[in-house]
């Protein structure tokens, strides 16, 4: 028997390094295709020590929609270790990993 797939919530991790230009069509899309399945959500970011502006946009993307966590590292730490990190923080009964570009 499958599980009840509206009471099952899902954890997207991106991390993200320098995507300032990438966030709202990435958002765009992954909120998009999470509607339409309907299923309960949250996407967490981790800001790899981005030098742009990245945070500041992941920030006011929070304000925007809830499911939106921003994780934070201190520096650039490289892909795998946001990974980690993004999945350590992540609260859903699955976690699905996607790229920003």
């Amino acid at each position: 028997m499958y599980p009840n797939l509206k009471s099952t919530k899902l954890s997207i991790v991106v991390p993200l390094y320098n995507e300032e230009k990438n966030l709202d069509c990435l958002f765009k899309r992954l909120t998009s295709v999470l509607n339409k399945i309907n299923i309960s959500y949250e996407i967490v970011c981790v800001n790899d020590g981005s030098k742009d502006n990245t945070l500041k946009c992941l920030i006011e993307q929070n304000r925007c929609n809830t499911a939106i966590k921003v994780v934070n590292l201190s520096r650039n730490f490289g892909k795998e270790i946001a990974l980690t990190a993004g999945i350590d923080y992540s609260t859903g009964a699955a976690v699905i990993k996607v790229d920003a570009v």
